[in-house]
């Protein structure tokens, strides 16, 4: 076995105790009997703040990934299961799901989107495509977000964002004072904001959070397959834009920006909304998204918590400062 810890040479999760190791490693000898698969070869082990990732060659020449969340996105996996009832074409299937102790047995996806893109067999056109998929898969699942809260997925609903800014402000104590001074300043606007956001006639959904090009697969031509829901929350779906745009825009310039709003938002036209109202509400969105992510953050593992860079304090106040910028137009 190979382990990887990235840039966390010091981190501490639940693959360092021993019994829980074994009992993980048990129950994935399990999960991959229940499915009829052996495994082929030497496993690779992958350790982050947020997770631990464990990917098993089997038998046939395929892969498979144990996956296991901390306790505060330990929902994943019943999500991920749920979803493949809903949305069946555009998510995984898992294989097997612990709920209670945040273990899960993925298949793999194929070719990862950002692998393609690097590769020059993808462009802009297919960052397009890909959220036009990802929104419909929104709509879809919009009548369900009562069932993802009973599931465990955070409620960060758009009427709700003025109380989450309220908390996580009086938590961070990263921010500088006038940072602090800048962003109370900034509360009433930020209520008018949802409130007209939560009016603009397009229920609350599925947030993934951080659907960058690495959070999706792209197994073939017109494809996609979209994964990794441990930062979601049932929100506005519009603020789940600003991070592939963003990424897309990193790599294809700022005048992409455009294209890429009107993609995702064509799932949402018809019921009376206008392409100039739901442009405003995914503005709002953009600068909204910010706090769903600022509290994604805090979810690590408990031990790994403490003194971990890049997943601390300063990554909230850095989130929270996002709502001081403007969006595009």
């Amino acid at each position: 076995m190979t382990v990887d810890r990235g840039k966390y040479p010091d981190l501490i999760t639940p693959w360092e105790d021993e019994a829980w190791r074994s009992d993980a490693l048990a129950w994935l000898e399990a999960a991959l009997a229940g499915r009829g698969l052996r495994p082929a070869g030497a496993r690779a082990v992958r350790l982050r703040p947020w997770s631990v990732l464990v990917r098993v060659p089997v038998e046939g020449g395929n892969t498979v990934w144990f996956k296991a969340n901390p306790p505060a996105s330990a929902f994943e996996g019943p999500l991920t299961a749920a979803l493949a009832q809903w949305v069946p074409a555009s998510v995984l299937r898992p294989l097997a799901v612990d709920a209670g102790r945040g273990w899960s047995l993925l298949p793999d996806g194929g070719d990862v989107f950002r692998d393609v893109l690097d590769s020059g067999s993808a462009d802009i056109r297919s960052w397009e495509e890909a959220l036009r998929q990802y929104a419909a898969l929104q709509y879809a699942v919009a009548p369900h977000a009562r069932d993802m809260e009973l599931l465990g997925v955070p409620s960060a609903r758009t009427v709700d964002l003025p109380g989450l800014f309220d908390q996580l402000l009086a938590r961070c104590r990263a921010l500088a004072p006038d940072e602090r001074r800048r962003l109370e300043t900034l509360r009433p606007r930020l209520a008018r904001w949802c409130a007209e956001l939560a009016d603009a006639g397009v229920p609350d959904s599925l947030d993934h959070a951080d659907l960058h090009d690495g959070q999706l697969f792209h197994p073939g031509t017109g494809r996609f397959t979209f994964f990794d829901w441990g930062d979601a929350a049932v929100s506005h779906p519009f603020c789940s834009l600003v991070v592939p745009a963003r990424r897309a825009a990193d790599r294809f310039g700022p005048e992409a920006l455009p294209r890429l709003r009107d993609a995702y938002l064509e799932p949402w036209t018809g019921g009376g909304r206008t392409a100039a109202g739901l442009r405003r509400a995914a503005g709002l969105a953009w600068r909204l998204a910010a706090l769903g992510r600022a509290t994604a953050w805090g979810r690590v593992f408990p031990s790994s918590a403490p003194g971990t860079v890049g997943v601390g304090p300063a990554e909230t106040a850095r989130m929270l400062l996002e709502l001081l910028t403007e969006p595009p137009s």
